[in-house]
């Protein structure tokens, strides 16, 4: 077999599998085939119609009610996603791939069927709420089962079997033979279905309901952007950036991966874009197979974590945690940026301890003060056309207050059409074959001018999202809408401005390429919808069973209470299930049951945890799981693209993405580095520290440093890496954090606080399930603007009554803050009262930075011995 026929060969088998997992592997003919695709395409227009103002304009013209709400959207995406699934992907491994058998139609009209009841009778229901009929529970049954074939279908077995194990739960928990520690009421048939599929409290629940409203949008919009040409440009601009660097290749992966990773939710998708290209030219450059598809593994998973779409994961934690959509960009950006950064910087080393070089680049002429200053003037055309989005847009948002929307359309327009212009002055990009010889590398301004205007959609995306403030879901419907027209013109313009004539066939290029992005949309959102389906009947037998408590008060046995066990156990449990269930699932399972441990367990040794903290904890776990062995699917398509051991492969990604399998552990215990009560300059503080201190990670975890580092200079670089990392667990040694004061002095203290404070304190009472036993909690009171002291704990959510020395707290209201964690925890009708036996305040002591200067006279120690045995240099 000759190189051409393997490498065709295996770009199908690649092909093949990520049909399998991420869109369906049936390609059916005929009018079987033409019905798939009207469907999905007839799917993507539905979501941009209930995302638009369309349904309320309409609905004036008419005078008919055709506004769907929440509720109704969720059903009608559910009864695509399962009619999709059933006639997309063959239920058995010998069914036809180009055909739809007969039982497949009965399935894909019994699931829409199931749906759609909800939506035709959603009056009749409303009136018999929590009554179900014969009706009711033959249609919910058909529903629940329709929903595991086609989970089965997409996702395979694993989550199936999951959410089997919760229904069983439901159903067989309260019998005597269940172990008492797990024993629970029971449930009859009705009462189950009805709240698995007749409410919104089970499938049709939050996750869906994400699903619908939000992921659909930036999944089509990351179709559309990858169909117009973005997914080529960005691998060409990386490698004209970076392939002229030591393991240029490589380098190039990870930056075209994190580019990628704004607007795909896919690791194996990221694989297969840039690994096509980029692993073969790994290979060329001296990268062993298995390590060659490492790092586009390690590159690709990471690819989830970069905002602003982190695998569509991230809506799901805005909306479980209570965290607006920004903030949580925010708290993301910088750990996916120092993750990045380090994998570079691993990629430099590998390349080092090879001793390979960079392929080369264009001849540059000019002096180097000249190349300089057009570096310097790349940098600051950057920062100009920054704040000109940042503060130009926000300047015509306060000038123009009723123009806004129609000045930012006309803006959009004309950058758009100067851009399409310069870009038309150059050859279109083509992705060469990385087979073969490439002699020279293309030069980095003659590729960045040719795609620039792909830039504009996800410009408008973050400005709608971080200037604007407009909902995901709207941010992300004009982001598609800005697509769609690029989409829909940039063939015909380009014409045009070339003077080519026939603009006709520019305009069925344009057509045809809106129709396969519209279509690609949808079928890579099928797993997703009958994930986010089956996670809400986890999350349906949590909230009906209180499963959580009994998993936790388990985990919490393993652990001892020790947080940090507990931490490992749940990034375990997280990369045990990730082996089988896609990340939204696998997010929401673990963070449905642990999140509200960690923040207990957290509380109870004195560490208070943001939820959001806890959150991004078990989201990262559930990323990696895509790299790790045995089953780990990234790993198996590098490794089909490189001709490498797909588990050897898995193993060595892993192995690189040790240093994203950290940062989840430090912040937790260090909240700065999700940007979290910091002010802008201690942002950029925090950033440069992190990174160093990444790096220098990721240099023990590599054995080479300026020179193969010997076991001991590892250990070093290690304890200087924690070192800058968490200089308070040093500090906490020699002074303690806080000082005690008597809970009866928590008025006073508050009075005396300064605007916007928190107040720490520890509360103390009789246990809820053992009032014998007396149980406390560390907790942060938010006291809001100055005040008495008792009326700003009062706004806090703590009303407190001074009796007999002792701060006795009456039990908090519903929907004040502290309502769940209390009424969970302690007895309040008990002989004993709940009190605030301590209130914490924040000591005077030295900066914790003062513990960087031995860390980097260590470095510095290090730096020196090295030295002397260096021999290539550092970059």
């Amino acid at each position: 077999m000759t190189d051409e026929s393997a490498t065709k060969k295996t770009g199908v088998d690649v092909d093949m599998m990520v049909a399998e997992v991420e869109s369906g592997a049936r390609d059916a003919t005929g009018l079987a085939g033409r019905i798939i695709i009207a469907i999905a395409f007839i799917w993507a227009l539905f979501q941009l119609y209930v995302a638009s103002d369309i349904p309320f304009t309409l609905t004036g013209l008419t005078g008919l009610n055709l506004v769907f709400n929440n509720q109704e959207a969720r059903q009608i995406h559910l009864a695509f996603a399962l009619v999709l699934s059933m006639l997309a992907y063959p239920l058995f491994k010998s069914s036809s791939r180009h055909r739809v058998p007969y039982y497949d139609w009965v399935l894909a009209a019994l699931g829409a069927a199931s749906c759609l009841y909800l939506l035709w009778f959603k009056d009749d229901i409303a009136a018999r709420a929590g009554l179900p009929t014969t009706a009711d529970l033959v249609f919910s049954t058909i529903g629940m089962v329709s929903l595991a074939i086609a989970v089965y279908r997409a996702l395979g077995l694993p989550l199936v079997i999951v959410a089997s194990v919760f229904v069983f739960y439901v159903f067989f928990g309260h019998l005597s033979w269940m172990p008492s520690a797990i024993q629970w009421k029971g449930a009859s048939f009705g009462k189950a279905m009805w709240h698995y599929w007749m409410q919104t409290e089970g499938v049709f629940g939050v996750a869906l309901g994400v699903s619908a409203s939000m992921i659909f949008l930036f999944v089509l919009f990351g179709s559309l952007l990858e169909r117009a040409g973005a997914g080529n440009y960005f691998i060409k601009l990386a490698f004209a950036l970076l392939g002229h660097l030591r393991g240029g290749p490589a380098k190039a992966a990870v930056v075209a991966s994190a580019l990628s990773g704004l607007y795909s939710g896919s690791s194996i998708a990221n694989v297969v874009t840039t690994g096509t290209f980029t692993i073969p030219l790994m290979k060329r450059t001296g990268f062993k197979p298995e390590k060659a598809g490492a790092v586009e593994v390690a590159s690709s998973t990471n690819g989830q974590l970069t905002p602003p779409v982190m695998g569509a994961a991230a809506f799901l934690i805005s909306e479980f945690t209570g965290v607006a959509y920004p903030d949580l960009i925010k708290h993301a950006f910088l750990p996916a940026v120092i993750s990045y950064i380090a994998l570079v910087y691993i990629v430099h080393l590998e390349a080092l301890k090879l001793g390979l070089k960079g392929l080369e680049r264009p001849t540059v002429t000019g002096t180097l003060a000249r190349r300089l200053s057009g570096v310097l003037l790349g940098f600051i055309a950057m920062a100009v056309l920054a704040g000109a989005v940042y503060y130009g847009l926000g300047w015509i948002k306060t000038a123009f207050p009723g123009m806004t929307f129609w000045t930012a359309a006309v803006l959009f327009l004309v950058a758009y059409l100067i851009l399409l212009y310069t870009a038309a002055r150059h050859p279109d990009l083509e992705l060469d074959d990385p087979n073969a010889p490439m002699d020279v590398l293309p030069r980095a301004g003659e590729v960045a001018v040719t795609g620039l205007y792909f830039v504009l959609p996800i410009v408008i995306l973050i400005w709608c999202i971080l200037v604007e403030r407009l909902s995901p879901t709207l941010s992300a419907y004009w982001a598609t809408i800005s697509m769609i027209t690029i989409v829909l013109t940039q063939r015909p313009l380009k014409r045009m401005f070339r003077n080519q004539g026939d603009l006709t066939q520019g305009l069925r290029e344009g057509w045809s390429d809106f129709f396969d992005g519209m279509i690609g949309g949808s079928r890579n959102m099928i797993g997703i919808g009958v994930a986010t389906g089956a996670a809400g009947v986890i999350v349906g037998t949590v909230s009906l069973t209180g499963a959580h408590q009994v998993v936790g008060e388990f985990v919490e046995y393993l652990s001892g209470g020790n947080l940090m066990a507990m931490l490992f156990l749940v990034a375990i449990m997280s990369l045990v299930l990730g082996m089988g269930l896609p990340t939204t699932a696998n997010y929401i399972v673990v963070s449905s049951l642990m999140a509200p441990v960690i923040v207990s367990v957290g509380a109870s040794t004195g560490l208070i945890v943001p939820l959001v903290a806890v959150h991004l904890f078990v989201f990262y776990f559930g990323i990696l799981a895509d790299d790790t062995p045995p089953v780990g699917l990234a790993a198996f398509a590098a490794a089909a693209i490189s001709g490498g051991d797909p588990i050897r492969t898995g193993i060595q990604g892993f192995a690189y993405d040790i240093r994203t399998a950290l940062l989840p552990f430090l912040f937790i215990f260090n909240t700065e580095l999700l940007l979290i009560d910091v002010t802008v300059y201690k942002a950029v503080f925090v950033f440069i520290v992190a990174v160093i201190a990444m790096m220098l990670f990721a240099a023990a975890t590599q054995g080479y440093f300026l020179a193969r580092s010997r076991w001991w200079e590892s250990i070093a670089l290690l304890l200087v890496a924690f070192t800058l990392f968490r200089p308070g667990f040093w500090l906490d040694y020699v002074q303690p954090p806080y000082d005690d004061r008597p809970g009866a002095q928590v008025v006073e203290i508050a009075s005396e606080m300064p605007d916007n404070a928190s107040l720490r304190m520890i509360v103390a009472g009789p246990d809820f399930d053992n009032p014998d036993r007396i149980v406390d909690r560390h907790i942060l009171a938010d006291l809001g603007a100055p005040g008495e002291g008792g009326q700003r704990l009062d706004a806090a959510g703590l009303t407190v009554r001074l009796e007999d020395g002792k701060a006795v707290l009456d039990e908090p209201f519903a929907g004040t803050p502290f309502f769940s964690e209390f009424t969970d925890t302690f007895d309040f009708y008990g002989d004993v009262p709940v009190e605030i036996s301590t209130v914490q305040v924040q000591a005077e002591r030295m900066p914790k930075e003062i513990f960087y200067i031995p860390a980097l006279i260590v470095l510095a120690f290090v730096v020196l011995l090295q030295r002397r045995r260096q021999t290539v240099p550092a970059f």
